[in-house]
């Protein structure tokens, strides 16, 4: 049976490779809807190969410019604009699965909005899990929604627990998520003030986008990685630990109470976790080369040290606090970096940043999604504070 899709954010890297896995398996996927924020001629692409019912851009003006383009290609899609038209499009009673590939906050809502209407969610949207965890569970699991994490990390702890989740508390003792390190793991800690945009987007391993690069460098993708696997997989902040891994090929663990540890390997390419969330619980060919061990030089681990990444230990804290203290993290980060990325803030001020934020802040209310878009500005207003007040 043909699997009718929605992508939240199909120009982004998710998003293009998601595309290419449904692309390799012709009549087992339509597409029926996709979203972009600003790239109108990517989009346009997408539309012309994919033929999907609808279209969303983040603007009124985008949407009006694709609008345009589409008529004069004289494609069949239809470009809505309402201001709820990424809810729409993410609930639609047509829609099967929904891959939700928007960064930031923008994508909370949608991903909210098809977990509403019980749709199999692949979420890997962070903001989700991190900004509106015990809300969005709770919406997860009253709505009957399927979900399945597209992040290379907790698709590994995923693909390695039992499928029955109810199983889980008896069987599993901790979850160790794997890091790369970054580009300065073996850097001097004395040295990290004199970091530059330039050097903090240089990932050793991969080409991101700017923000993900500096969070990498920082580990605090690897802190935000840590809150969602607490609401994932309903597990303690202490079962929840992290090592270095230069390597990438040991992409998680789960370690089970008779200290066995089951890991998921593989070449390190997101189109491995999003054609397994596509085709869960069958397997489907990816794209992805296939791993040689016998190429493979030595694994290596070491500790994430408090030192050098003192940004790291921010989750469990955040995450031992009041609820809603993960979603004030997120947006001090998320000012911290941009400050950085615009030469506003040093390397080494982005923690303080977050750190000041943290203790200045206590949230109150949390219920709705309302109240943590709130959190999430009053959070931002205090973080730019901090960072004016370090750059003076």
């Amino acid at each position: 049976m043909t699997q009718r899709l929605t992508v939240l954010g199909s120009t982004g890297s998710i998003g293009t490779s998601t595309l290419d896995v449904v692309r390799r398996h012709p009549g087992r996927f339509e597409v029926l809807a996709l979203s972009a924020a600003t790239q109108v001629d990517a989009l346009l692409a997408q539309c012309a190969e994919f033929q999907p019912r609808y279209a969303v851009m983040a603007s009124a003006e985008h949407a009006r410019v694709l609008a345009e383009k589409i008529q004069a290609n004289s494609l069949p899609t239809q470009v809505l604009q309402a201001p709820d038209a990424l809810e729409t499009i993410a609930s639609h009673p047509d829609v099967d699965a929904v891959m939700g590939a928007i960064v930031g906050a923008a994508g909370l809502a949608p991903c909210l909005e098809a977990a509403r209407a019980g749709k199999r969610l692949l979420l890997a949207n962070k903001e989700a899990l991190v900004v509106g965890g015990a809300l969005f569970m709770h919406t997860v699991r009253t709505h009957g929604c399927t979900l399945l994490p597209i992040d290379s990390e907790h698709s590994a702890i995923f693909q390695c627990l039992p499928e029955d989740c109810g199983t889980w508390a008896r069987r599993v003792d901790s979850i160790l998520l794997t890091a790369s390190g970054g580009p300065f793991r073996q850097r001097d800690p004395a040295t990290l003030a004199a970091i530059t945009p330039e050097q903090a987007c240089a990932h050793p391993n991969f080409a991101m986008g700017r923000k993900i690069s500096v969070d990498s460098a920082t580990m605090m993708n690897k802190a935000l990685e840590v809150i969602e696997a607490r609401w994932l997989f309903d597990m303690a902040p202490e079962q929840i630990k992290v090592v270095i891994h230069p390597q990438q090929i040991i992409h998680s663990m789960v370690q089970f109470k008779d200290a066995s540890i089951l890991a998921q390997l593989g070449t390190p390419d997101m189109r491995v976790p999003i054609a397994c969330g596509l085709a869960w619980p069958e397997r489907i060919e990816s794209g992805a080369a296939l791993l040689d061990f016998a190429t493979l030089s030595a694994l290596a681990f070491e500790e994430a040290d408090a030192r050098r990444f003192p940004g790291l230990h921010l989750s469990w804290q955040a995450l031992r606090a009041a609820e809603g203290t993960t979603a004030i993290l997120n947006a001090a980060n998320e000012v911290a970096v941009d400050a950085f990325l615009s030469r506003r803030l040093r390397f080494d001020h982005i923690h303080r940043v977050n750190l000041a934020t943290l203790e200045r802040i206590t949230p109150a209310r949390t219920a709705s999604l309302h109240d943590l878009l709130a959190l999430d500005a009053e959070a931002r207003s205090v973080a730019q504070g901090a960072v004016a007040r370090m750059a003076a």
